[in-house]
């Protein structure tokens, strides 16, 4: 056999283009000699790496996980590996992990932690870095995006709190300059409208962070500023977690008192007391389809930036209840 059919074998990029009994027998002869392929070698023939870089704002929030979960599940049948770098939400070490992938010469990027004006993003335009964004966007059709269909979750979200009476809602959104705050502070505007709620009774109050400690924050300006909210819609199911630790600073109860709302769905948000009302967001299928829009656009360098809005579903728990009489 010549050594070119072993290495299209070994290969799961070139696999496909012989027989499965070839495939077998080349395999089987690997496992056997102890055989593993030199992707250092490969990359100096095809000028590809085989891996692609993820850039990740916070490890240690829940949501992210299943996203790389997801790619994994996209990215290594075809051989490809993924080097997982975390940002901690600071644009230095972002630009500094941003450069460390590139120095690695990897074949794209997923990125997770896009800012609406973000000059990472602009550098990698211009180096003709093949770049897909995941959960969070730009406002801008410039690069593929993959993330869940928010403002139709928000409308769901309000709707059950209007359907269950109340009148009186707040939004604690998310950190200003990130796309899935913009967008769901957009929606949460528009939703309460649409029911017919007047701007004072529907307060949207910014949370400086996507953590249990902004809404603790975000939720004790709500209870100050506006005491006759009986609802209120957290933008990340962390930032309910801090409006429910609030709510219990002040004694007061959830639901009787204040319905808190998450969103994301995150693991465990079924176990917190009480369980968490939140919107569920396919985390692991957004990493999964950002994962093959990129590899597309690894093949197909001119290929239009599409954008993949995934659908939501609001997951109704014991967070929520009618606002007492």
């Amino acid at each position: 056999m010549h050594r070119s059919t072993a290495a299209r074998a070994l290969n799961p990029t070139t696999s496909g283009l012989l027989t499965r009994e070839t495939v077998a027998r080349v395999v089987e002869a690997a496992q056997r000699l102890q055989y593993t392929p030199n992707t250092i070698a490969r990359g100096l023939r095809t000028n590809r790496s085989s891996t692609i870089g993820v850039l990740i704002p916070d490890l240690t929030n829940p949501l992210f996980p299943p996203i790389l979960r997801g790619v994994e599940e996209a990215i290594m049948p075809l051989g490809y590996t993924a080097l997982i770098v975390n940002t901690d939400n600071d644009p230095e070490r972002e630009t500094a992990n941003f450069h460390a992938l590139l120095a690695r010469q990897v074949d794209g990027l997923i990125v997770a932690t896009a800012r609406q004006h973000d000059p990472m993003l602009d550098e990698a335009t211009r180096r003709g870095v093949a770049v897909v964004l995941v959960n969070r966007g730009t406002g801008s059709r410039q690069f593929p995006l993959v993330a869940g269909d928010d403002r139709e979750g928000v409308r769901d979200a309000v709707a059950h709190l209007v359907g269950l009476g109340h009148r009186c809602i707040a939004h604690l959104a998310g950190p200003s300059g990130v796309s899935t705050a913009t967008v769901r502070a957009s929606a949460f505007r528009e939703a309460v409208a649409e029911h017919g709620l007047a701007p004072e009774a529907a307060p949207v109050v910014g949370s400086h962070g996507y953590t249990e400690q902004g809404g603790a924050d975000s939720m004790r300006q709500v209870l100050d500023r506006h005491p006759g909210t009986t609802a209120v819609l957290a933008g990340n199911d962390l930032i309910a977690l801090g409006a429910l630790r609030a709510l219990q600073a002040r004694e007061l109860r959830c639901p009787q008192d204040v319905s808190v709302v998450g969103f994301n769905d995150m693991r465990f948000a079924d176990a917190l007391s009480p369980a968490l009302t939140t919107v569920r967001v396919p985390h692991r299928l957004l990493g999964f389809e950002a994962a093959r829009l990129l590899l597309e656009r690894i093949g197909t360098p001119g290929a239009p930036a599409k954008t993949l809005l995934l659908p939501c579903e609001l997951v109704v728990r014991k967070s929520t209840a009618p606002p007492a009489a």
